[in-house]
């Protein structure tokens, strides 16, 4: 999947904020970045919850650590630190309701295959495990046009640290100022500034775009067509 000795050819624009750097590459988080997962997720997490958090508990609670590893959100809601029980219940309902309840965001079917065309490198960078992200990116039409793929199993520390964007660019041999980072959480604006690479926030974030400007982000787009003149492609 990933071809180190690639490298295409320069963008006579660039984003604002990478100096005269050209943009080559774009990363993505998964899961409300690219890939609509975000009923699935609060779901799975009330499913996995019910009985140990008070009835009190919702999705207003969830939805600010979305975008963080899976264990760390579930000893923070439940209190627990042993909590094999409770992943096991999340990955249940997760896995029987998935192909059922995952989309892909207004455009991105459009823009990534144009992205493609356009000789840009693509990576998806993520804090899921690789079975559910694999199978995720092959059921919308996407595994194919991503050149690296890193997810949690991938890495020894998931994002916010730079690791997981590091690995990401250091596969494709990508200058980090010519690499977008595309995410819709703090996390992801994060790593993308630890590992030097242009950090870009959704707008669609269930989180708000104010919490990814708070974070760095130096770009936030509202449509995902906006990332095409963000990478210097005209027309």
């Amino acid at each position: 999947m990933t071809n180190p000795d690639h490298h295409p050819s320069p963008r006579t624009k660039t984003a604002k904020g990478t100096d005269a750097t050209p943009i080559t590459t774009v990363l993505f988080d998964l899961d409300g970045t690219i890939i609509d997962t975000n009923e699935l997720i609060i779901q799975s997490f009330l499913y996995a919850l019910k009985g140990i958090v008070p009835p009190t508990f919702s999705r207003e609670k969830i939805i600010p650590l979305m975008g963080q590893t899976l264990l760390a959100q579930m000893k923070q809601f439940s209190g627990r630190e042993e909590v094999d029980e409770l992943l096991v219940a999340y990955r249940d309902y997760s896995l029987r309701h998935h192909d059922d309840m995952v989309s892909l965001f207004p455009g991105v079917g459009e823009v990534i295959p144009l992205l493609k065309r356009h000789g840009m490198q693509l990576g998806v960078v993520t804090t899921k495990m690789r079975e559910t992200t694999d199978r995720a990116l092959k059921l919308l039409g996407l595994y194919e046009t991503m050149d690296v793929i890193v997810t949690l199993d991938d890495v020894k520390h998931p994002k916010p640290h730079a690791e997981p964007v590091e690995t990401a660019l250091r596969a494709l041999g990508a200058d980090p100022a010519g690499a977008l980072m595309v995410g819709d959480s703090g996390v992801d604006i994060l790593s993308a500034l630890a590992a030097g690479a242009v950090p870009v926030g959704v707008a669609w974030s269930l989180k708000g775009d104010a919490v990814l400007r708070d974070a760095g982000a130096s770009h936030i787009i509202h449509d995902m067509r906006e990332l095409i003149s963000l990478c210097g492609i005209e027309g």
